[in-house]
């Protein structure tokens, strides 16, 4: 597992917001949930079959996870264990952002 870098899958519309503002509050599902989920690079391609199916318009942030505080790991339903931010994350923590492309089958195309 690489402690160094995680991963955040979210809309054009919410990382175009977040750049704005200096910061990323998370999605929906983030606020709803208390923290901002994300994923190790192992996990992406099930995070987006399961959350993300057929959906356009994504972008992957590329995140320092060492920069981070109230960075948690936690057990997911599955038995595997996912970052969790329990706060805001500065968009100056974003190493690099990928726009998420779809092929003719409706897969999503990982751009790292």
């Amino acid at each position: 597992m690489d402690f160094e870098f995680i991963y955040k899958i979210c809309t054009k519309a919410e990382w175009l917001k977040a750049k704005k503002e200096g910061k990323f509050l998370g999605s929906k599902k983030d606020i709803e949930d208390g923290f901002i989920h994300f994923s190790n690079k192992d996990q992406l391609k099930g995070t987006l079959s399961k959350y993300f199916l057929n959906q356009k318009d994504l972008v992957l942030l590329k995140v320092e996870a060492l920069k981070l505080n109230n960075l948690i790991y936690e057990q997911a339903s599955d038995g595997n264990m996912f970052p969790h931010l329990y706060a805001h994350l500065d968009i100056s923590h974003v190493y690099n952002d990928y726009e998420i492309n779809i092929n003719a089958e409706g897969n999503h195309i990982l751009p790292i």
